[in-house]
Parts: structure tokens; C-alpha cells; sequence
């Protein structure tokens, strides 16, 4: 089991940047996959990026690539996301996922709000 929790979320204007935290519980960090999902207001949940265990191999949605960067540091327990150029359409609650061979364990959430 994994705890999670997520931080560096607020308020900003178009074209701003904001990096979010994930710190995690647990001595098994390493072996998970990580992620961030985000949820705008009346919209399902969506895939934002993911990071492999090693941090070699990342993956993000379409509407991110090139803005948002993934990392993580093992020894920290902790992923991030580096965001940049921020949206409107970016407003969302922000999630952060571990994947361990399936199972899947949510944090609660840090809200972003971009501005225009």
C-alpha cells in the first residue's frame, strides 16, 4: 500500500509556470509507475503524464507535450510535474497515481487554476 499526497498547486495567469509535488509512503517507491491525472469541473478524469520506475522512459497526453515535464526522485519518494506555458483550459484538480502491477492508489488532489 501507498499514500499520496500533492502539493504546489494555486493560482495563476496564462503563461505562467507551476510545478506540482507528489510525496509518497512506503519503502517500495521505485517499483512504481507514477502519474498525474487531472479533473476539470463537469469533465472525466484524464491522463496528464507518466513516469517509469527508473525515470528513463515518460509519457504525456497530447494537450501537454512540450509544456509539462515529469520527474521523480526515488530517494525523495517524490514525482513531480513541471508545468509551463499554462493554459486556461489547464484548470483542473491534478491527481497523482501509483501503478504497481495494476493496483492503483490515488492522492486527493491539489487544484490548479490558470487565468486568462
Amino acid at each position: 500500500q501507498v499514500q499520496l499526497v500533492e502539493s504546489g498547486g494555486g493560482l495563476v495567469q496564462a503563461g505562467d509556470s507551476l510545478r506540482l509535488s507528489c510525496a509518497a509512503s512506503g519503502r517500495t517507491f521505485s517499483s512504481y509507475v507514477m502519474g498525474w491525472f487531472r479533473q476539470a469541473p463537469g469533465k472525466e478524469r484524464e491522463f496528464v503524464a507518466a513516469i517509469s520506475w527508473g525515470g528513463g522512459t515518460t509519457y504525456y497526453a497530447d494537450s501537454v507535450q512540450g509544456r509539462f515535464t515529469i520527474s521523480r526522485r526515488n530517494a525523495k519518494n517524490t514525482v513531480y510535474l513541471q508545468m509551463n506555458s499554462l493554459k486556461p483550459e489547464d484548470t483542473a484538480v491534478y491527481y497523482c497515481n501509483a501503478n504497481h502491477y495494476g493496483m492503483n492508489y490515488w492522492g486527493k488532489g491539489t487544484l490548479v487554476t490558470v487565468s486568462s
